[in-house]
């Protein structure tokens, strides 16, 4: 029995931290049970963790990475560097590129996203980050800026509130970590509903995905989204859209999309990416 326990415990270690990409809404509890937070610090290694943290998106990236820095010191991290990226000459810094080679999980934070993509985008250290990410030997995570750069397309900015239309959006292109996705944060706490739907009627080939705060979608490396958090994830799903008249019409007028498929998750629902559907828990 005693060799049977250890092989049980040692499946649930691998399961625990198993590395994934969190895709946070934004506003995550920081303070009380941290339940997003701890999560990637379980999937980054535990307290063997060695984490990076890229404030870059912030105005006052000094207080930003502090913050974060403390919550997973009080986690029991190994290690925490803060990569303090304010140029993008430091995108080259050797000292930050032996750390992300050494590190097991990196956390950007918030803030905006064209700063954060206009510092890091295409440097040695980012491809490096995004690489590792996506062979899965880190875990990486972004909180709203950090979650809206995700994709190969990106929301910069807009309004909110209004009927879907092509001037409700600011386009740019994102960090690439996960290519099919286009990401929406604060959604539903800040109406964002045809912001993404403006978005995704000139890319019907990506996935949209709007993440409300405090909520997480999780994404591991079998193409498989998990919920965790207090709100929802929602996905709209435009592959099989059948009319758009976003080609037709001025930038101010509403746009029509047919024939489109939405799914609202919350807290541990599962998605597949490869079969477009939700799963069965």
């Amino acid at each position: 029995m005693g060799q049977l326990d250890d092989q049980m415990q040692e499946s649930t270690m691998k399961q625990r931290t198993k590395t994934a990409v969190l895709v946070i809404g934004g506003a995550e509890d920081k303070v009380h049970g941290k339940e997003i937070l701890h999560t990637f610090f379980q999937r980054s290694g535990g307290e063997q963790a060695k984490i990076g943290i890229i404030p870059s998106a912030s105005r006052e990236p000094t207080i930003i990475g502090e913050r974060y820095q403390h919550i997973f010191q009080e986690m029991g991290a190994q290690d925490i560097k803060v990569l303090d990226v304010r140029d993008r000459s430091q995108g080259e810094d050797k000292y930050y590129q032996e750390y992300v080679e050494e590190c097991t999980g990196v956390f950007m934070t918030g803030g905006d996203q064209l700063r954060l993509c206009g510092l890091l985008a295409d440097t040695p250290l980012m491809e490096r980050i995004r690489q590792r990410a996506q062979l899965g030997e880190i875990s990486l995570a972004g909180t709203s800026a950090g979650a809206a750069v995700m994709g190969h397309h990106m929301i910069a900015g807009g309004s909110s509130g209004e009927s879907p239309n092509r001037a409700l959006i600011d386009m740019a292109m994102g960090l690439g970590i996960i290519p099919e996705v286009l990401v929406d944060q604060h959604f539903h706490n800040r109406n964002r509903m045809a912001r993404l739907l403006s978005a995704i009627s000139s890319h019907p080939e990506r996935l949209g995905i709007g993440i409300d705060e405090d909520t997480c979608a999780m994404f591991d490396k079998d193409g498989i989204l998990e919920v965790i958090g207090k709100g929802t994830v929602t996905i709209v799903d435009a592959q099989n859209m059948s009319h758009t008249n976003q080609g037709q019409v001025g930038a101010n007028d509403p746009l029509s999309l047919h024939n489109l498929r939405l799914h609202i998750l919350c807290h541990g629902d599962r998605y597949s990416l490869k079969e477009h559907q939700p799963l069965k828990n």
